[in-house]
């Protein structure tokens, strides 16, 4: 009665898998630091756990973050943390995979290991307990929590798992020391395992070398991609929760990568090349999983929906199917275009309420040096269609603190969200509104990610993104329509750790360590995070958070995730970098190859463009 969700924790979920323990020789557990709704939303850990389970000799289980309420009873009680299907202990299973979505969950990991019983630091584990393993966009920069971790997985997943646990099984049962396991591992595509390098650092700071610590150990880890996709599995029988989750509804991947080249997005980089999925094998799998789930709703996973060019198609497929079922369609992440709302239009269940439209900066000459590829006229034209097929509240998307941006840029997002309103009133005669047009914007504090262009980037001060806030905030006060515009932006100090978690170093592991040890955990919830443990363990360990987040790096300069080839190189970022400060529009991938190396993968769009 002291827990306040208990369907989080007590398993039995429909389609979760259960074996006999005693019949499998590798036991996995999937796990995602933070709460059980967000954690059950994520489709990686869906589609691993289908994978593993596939297997005769593997059995894989999912572990969530313990919410503080349970956290303290487990604490107080000396209950070690459990799988959801067996309920055993999972300092007892072989791995541990931990997926990383985002920065602020790091303090969770520690939560996760220290409550498993597992040994915090990879240097005081040895043979015989829990693997540990790191996968998803945040091992793209591992070093900030390379101590916690024995491997981290690059790429997708379906590449190099049966490697590894084939591997696992002849280490277990023979008397391969950890060191030469781990060494054999590092040389399995993907695969980097922390301990086994060495980082130098220079004077003021940054890096002066990163190299492996055995000859026999590969110098660069290379990301793994799938090709393919006919040949790798999809869960068909995906796991029902008893409770309401973040997205509780039938997702159906469409496509991998993006064509855009956003500069300041890290999954439109890592992702390439863009691979589209067969249609035949989406209307075959969108079937069978709303069959074994009993879901209302199915959703289309991908980067950027609209770019999947058969998106007509399987989606007048799924309407002559699901209505007669009653099944909703919803199609996140579309550019708003005529081939976008016409799309929407034909879903006849689709809410007509709110519109979302991301325009990422006010100004075209902002949007240019993003390379965002989408024009004012783009835009009006986009909520001018919409207006006309009935929506009426719109909602955009912006980030304040972009490279080069001006108050002129930001006072854009004002005057673009007015201008859309204007556009309402011109054009939808009284008699055919709904109610009253509402105009909803809101600003992110713009974080540079690695692996992007603007990975050199500096971020602003937070008094800075604050008092350019109110700017904004002043100007739609005194714009005519305020009435029918709303403007809300995010919190600072949460950002900022972001910033410094995002591009941090393996100086910042003892950082991390200090903050957990404190007491904090959940950091990417407001209620629970507090600055002071942060600040006190950066001044405790002599680091300066102006050194990660506020300088301008020098493009020659070592960064922390330069041994990962992503496939997009290091030249083509900095070429990119250059075009942003000259305020250079890249083209898409379907218009005109740019050459940024994801080519020699050998298929998706690239391949398409060889031809």
């Amino acid at each position: 009665m002291k827990v306040e969700k208990p369907a989080r924790y007590i398993g039995g979920e429909y389609n979760s898998v259960m074996k006999d323990k005693d019949k499998v020789d590798v036991r996995f557990c999937m796990c995602f630091p933070d709460v059980y709704e967000i954690g059950m939303s994520h489709l990686g850990i869906q589609i691993l756990y289908d994978m593993f389970n596939r297997r005769e000799d593997t059995w894989c289980e999912r572990v969530y973050s313990p919410w503080p309420d349970l956290d303290a009873e487990m604490r107080e009680h000396d209950i070690p943390l459990f799988a959801l299907e067996s309920q055993d202990p999972i300092k007892d299973f072989d791995f541990l995979g931990i997926t990383l979505q985002y920065e602020m969950c790091y303090t969770n990991i520690l939560q996760v290991l220290d409550l498993a019983g597992i040994p915090l630091r990879t240097r005081d584990r040895k043979k015989g307990d829990t693997l540990v393993i790191g996968g998803g966009p945040c091992s793209y920069n591992p070093e900030p929590i390379a101590d916690f971790f024995d491997i981290f997985y690059m790429g997708e997943g379906e590449v190099s798992y049966d490697a590894l646990l084939e591997l696992y099984k002849v280490y277990k049962h023979s008397d391969m020391t950890r060191e030469e396991f781990l060494i054999k591992v590092s040389n399995i595509p993907g695969l980097y395992v922390p301990e086994l390098y060495e980082v130098t650092y220079k004077e003021d700071g940054t890096i002066a070398s990163f190299a492996p610590r055995f000859e026999d150990v590969p110098a660069t880890i290379t990301k793994t991609v799938v090709m393919d996709h006919s040949k790798v599995t999809y869960p068909e029988k995906p796991v029902v929760s008893f409770m309401k989750l973040t997205q509780d509804r039938v997702v159906l991947e469409i496509m991998r990568g993006c064509i855009r080249g956003c500069r300041f997005c890290q999954a439109g980089m890592i992702y390439r090349p863009t691979r589209p999925k067969d249609v035949n094998l989406l209307k075959g799998y969108a079937e069978k999983m709303l069959a074994s789930t009993g879901h209302e709703e199915i959703t289309f996973s991908s980067l950027s929906s609209s770019d999947y060019e058969e998106l007509p198609e399987l989606t007048d497929c799924l309407i002559e199917k699901m209505d007669n079922e009653h099944v909703n369609i919803s199609l996140p992440s579309l550019r708003i275009d005529a081939f976008s709302l016409d799309v929407m239009s034909k879903i006849q269940d689709v809410k007509k309420s709110s519109l979302t439209f991301a325009p990422e900066a006010g100004t075209q000459r902002l949007r240019n040096v993003i390379n965002k590829g989408l024009t004012k006229e783009n835009i009006m034209d986009g909520a001018l269609k919409a207006f006309k097929g009935g929506w009426d509240k719109v909602k955009l998307y912006f980030m304040m603190g972009l490279p080069t941006e001006t108050y002129d840029d930001i006072a854009g997002i004002a005057d673009l969200s007015e201008e859309i309103t204007e556009l309402f009133f011109a054009n939808i005669p009284r008699e055919e509104r709904n109610g009253r047009v509402m105009v909803t914007a809101s600003a992110s504090y713009f974080v540079p990610k690695p692996f992007t262009p603007f990975q050199w980037a500096p971020m602003i001060r937070p008094e800075e993104f604050v008092k350019r806030a109110y700017f904004v905030k002043d100007r739609f006060r005194a714009e005519k329509n305020h009435k029918s515009l709303k403007f809300q932006y995010h919190e600072a100090d949460i950002t900022i750790l972001e910033g410094l978690l995002a591009r941090g170093d393996r100086k910042l592991c003892d950082v991390i360590y200090d903050v957990y040890k404190a007491g904090q955990i959940f950091d990417a919830w407001t209620e629970f995070f507090k600055k002071v443990n942060w600040d006190n363990a950066m001044a405790k360990h002599g680091l300066d958070i102006d050194f990660y987040t506020y300088r301008d790096r020098n493009v020659d300069e070592i960064l922390p995730w330069d041994f990962i080839d992503i496939g997009v190189t290091r030249k083509f970022l900095e070429r990119e970098w250059e075009n942003a400060q000259n305020e250079k529009v890249t083209p898409n991938c379907r218009q005109q190859c740019s050459g940024c190396g994801a080519a020699r993968f050998g298929g998706g769009v690239c391949f398409e463009n060889k031809n």
